[in-house]
């Protein structure tokens, strides 16, 4: 049975390993929502824990609400070299980062107007970089209630607490900050490189609490 995602920004650890272990359906029919992880992202830095935020345009009509795939990131703000500078400031010195620099940067230095576009984009590139397949199936029509697939939806959510044991590696920061569990795919792929797919495929997900 195809497990049910959305596409979120550089997803999470988490989500990414739950890319790798299953046959994914993206959902794209569904109402935008705020606070989750289709417009931010976390990763390490000397500080501990910092978010990425893409700006959104905000729709003017009374009901407020527009659909994912309507939703248009905002680019009269620089968010795209603000992220770029942050990511390299925080991963410059990681193993992999040179490695992977160059599938990475095209990201931040082309324009982009959906963001459900490019989010997909960004699972795309770590897709390519850990030589697996991009999942392209999507929803046609938007359901509450889900019988024919696993309902991972809930995992896009910010504040979804999903329980799972999840081993430590080496981290950019390691030396003043403790381990950073579920951070963006990003930090997992600047850190471990070409061990980042079999790390993936043995987390252990227990995705019926989603």
């Amino acid at each position: 049975m195809k497990l049910l995602l959305h596409p979120g920004y550089f997803p999470n650890i988490a989500n990414f390993a739950a890319i790798v272990q299953n046959d994914i359906c993206w959902e794209a029919m569904d109402n935008f929502q705020k606070q989750t992880f289709r417009n931010r992202c976390y990763i390490g830095t000397d500080l501990g824990m910092h978010m990425l935020t893409i700006p959104i345009k905000h729709v003017g009509n009374k009901k407020g609400k527009q659909r994912y795939s309507d939703v248009q990131i905002d680019n009269d703000y620089p968010w795209q070299r603000q992220h770029w500078r942050t990511l390299e400031t925080a991963y410059r010195t990681s193993p992999f980062f040179e490695f992977y620099e160059d599938d990475i940067a095209p990201l931040y230095h082309n324009t982009f107007h959906s963001l459900l576009d490019f989010n997909l984009k960004t699972i795309e590139t770590i897709c390519e970089c850990l030589q697996i397949k991009m999942p392209l199936e999507r929803t046609k029509v938007f359901q509450v209630d889900v019988t024919d697939k696993i309902d991972g939806r809930t995992l896009i959510n910010s504040k979804t607490k999903l329980q799972f044991q999840q081993p430590e590696y080496v981290q950019v920061f390691d030396d003043r900050n403790d381990f950073i569990p579920n951070l963006s795919i990003l930090d997992l792929l600047f850190n471990e490189g070409t061990n980042a797919l079999t790390y993936l495929k043995n987390l252990n997900l227990n995705l019926s609490n989603a």
